[in-house]
């Protein structure tokens, strides 16, 4: 017979910061990228926000492995359906010394924001450690099934929160289902909204432009 048992050790891993933190700062960003994704290559969507004013923090998913027919490139994964609940805790810890060792001292509007798998980590990270920000944007992602409405009961009323997917996505299903999962179970309340623009299963960084701009 085999048994599977656990093990605990210590382990390091990298992450991305886009521009400086400096006393004219404005917006502060942590963003969750996606499945097959690196946060340094991540970052690129961020770069043309005013680097004066915007600050981004882009954490690793810890998972690697070789991407395309040719195994030249690296994507990453955060969790997949296997040892999901110690794989989680994993990754909220390392969020949580990448929050430490980046956050700010002084008052800055802070924006949280998951693409596609990224939006899971997002959720579960300000869910359970009762984190407010004043943005929470899920893009093209969908919830945990764990997750409800008490979970975000602690966020404020200025919290904005919105859910965007293009119409054209490859998993438009999947983002179809999860607009219905918000409005339905009302999780945000009257802090959602709901943006569905001309595209696929992509970045919209017409929207992270606009986002950074809008105070």
């Amino acid at each position: 017979m085999n048994s599977e048992k656990i093990v605990k050790y210590s382990t390091t891993n990298t992450y991305t910061t886009l521009n400086k933190l400096n006393t004219n700062t404005k917006n502060v960003w942590l963003v969750f990228h996606g499945m097959g994704y690196l946060s340094k290559y991540f970052a690129r969507y961020f770069e043309k926000l005013d680097p004066t004013e915007n600050f981004v923090i882009v954490p690793q998913a810890p998972s690697k492995y070789y991407i395309g027919p040719k195994f030249k490139h690296v994507g990453a994964s955060w969790l997949t359906k296997e040892n999901t609940i110690e794989d989680t805790k994993n990754i909220l810890n390392y969020v949580d010394a990448v929050w430490e060792a980046e956050k700010p001292t002084q008052k800055h509007r802070f924006i949280v924001l998951g693409y596609s798998q990224g939006v899971s980590i997002a959720m579960r990270w300000l869910a359970s450690r009762k984190m407010i920000c004043d943005e929470l944007v899920l893009h093209s992602g969908g919830i945990p099934k764990e997750l409800g409405t008490e979970d975000f009961n602690y966020l404020p009323e200025n919290c904005n929160v919105t859910y965007l997917y293009g119409d054209a996505d490859e998993y438009i299903t999947e983002a179809r289902e999860t607009e219905e999962t918000l409005k339905g179970n009302a999780i945000f309340g009257n802090k959602l909204s709901v943006l569905v623009f001309k595209g696929t299963h992509e970045v919209h960084t017409k929207f992270i432009q606009e986002l950074a701009q809008t105070y």
